[in-house]
């Protein structure tokens, strides 16, 4: 059996392995995790974003991490990203924070969680920046839209959230949020859902998507099409041709060393291009979610670990 073969949901459960991870981790960056994660420090991915700048490149940071378990540790994830904040704006960089909710406390209270986020994107309002609160499971979805509708009513107009087009829920998701000319990323989704709630076949996922970037659109909200699939970023530009949709109302949004020949060839021809470009000791479990999404990029994983 061929390395492309092994079973998405395989590599995903290997994101909840404790013995695993300490097996990966203990290798560090050297495994090949620096293919996909911009190094373990801030200064270390403050160098990265710089030559994605310099390369006409846009960009956002997320500090990994995810489901801290008490109010302590997520006061200090609030710490780390107010100084993230800050010094990619003294640094003059094209970048901004894409953040999990659980990585402020959703996984213990949401309201800690609110509390959290909202002074971080009333601190980005102050550093003229944006913040993009990320969808996690399907169980917090909710809650995060919950969150994303509160900062919108208190008046904040520098957040975004994110919409996963393998939910079945999504279509009515995306209404609920229209109302508001909301800021919307479109992702495929990442994580293991159960068929009951997550289309299980790639085509329908697909068309989920595109349907999802077409309504978006069309309603006025503006739009990160979060997509390495080149067929789907061609129909999206052809459709904003057709339809007069200025470009500044949408972008296209790609993963950190994942297909950068596309990236530079889309942004030479005219439209903004971010590279979601995480940094941090914990990335392990982002760095499963990228072999499933890609299970190919598992044998240069492995070649790397068994060199390791």
């Amino acid at each position: 059996m061929g390395l492309s073969s092994i079973p998405r949901a395989a590599i995903l459960r290997a994101a909840d392995s404790g013995r695993l991870q300490r097996l990966v981790q203990g290798h560090g960056m050297r495994v090949g995790a620096a293919r996909f994660v911009a190094g373990e420090t801030l200064d270390d991915c403050v160098a990265v974003l710089r030559r994605l700048n310099e390369a006409g490149l846009y960009a956002n940071t997320t500090l990994l991490g995810e489901a801290i378990p008490g109010p302590d540790g997520a006061a200090g994830v609030v710490r780390q990203y107010e100084r993230i904040l800050d010094r990619l704006v003294a640094e003059q960089l094209r970048a901004n924070v894409a953040l999990k909710l659980t990585h402020l406390g959703l996984s213990f209270d949401e309201e800690v969680a609110y509390e959290n986020v909202e002074r971080l994107v009333a601190r980005a309002g102050e550093l003229g920046t944006f913040v993009r609160i990320d969808m996690e499971q399907s169980e917090l979805v909710d809650a995060t839209l919950r969150a994303y509708e509160r900062l919108r009513a208190a008046g904040h107009e520098n957040v975004g959230t994110v919409l996963q087009s393998y939910l079945y829920r999504t279509p009515a998701d995306l209404e609920r949020l229209l109302r508001l000319a909301p800021n919307l990323r479109i992702v495929k989704g990442a994580y293991l859902e159960p068929p009951e709630v997550a289309y299980p076949d790639k085509r329908n996922v697909d068309g989920a998507y595109l349907a999802l970037v077409e309504r978006a659109l069309r309603a006025g909200a503006h739009v990160a099409v979060a997509t390495h699939d080149e067929a789907i970023i061609r129909h999206v530009q052809e459709l904003a041709e057709r339809e007069e949709i200025g470009r500044g109302r949408f972008e296209f949004q790609m993963l950190y060393g994942v297909r950068p020949g596309l990236q530079r060839e889309i942004a030479d021809e005219g439209y903004k291009v971010l590279v979601a470009t995480p940094f941090g000791p914990d990335w392990y479990p982002y760095l499963t979610r990228r072999l499933a999404e890609r299970p190919a990029n598992l044998g240069f994983f492995l070649k790397n670990l068994v060199r390791g």
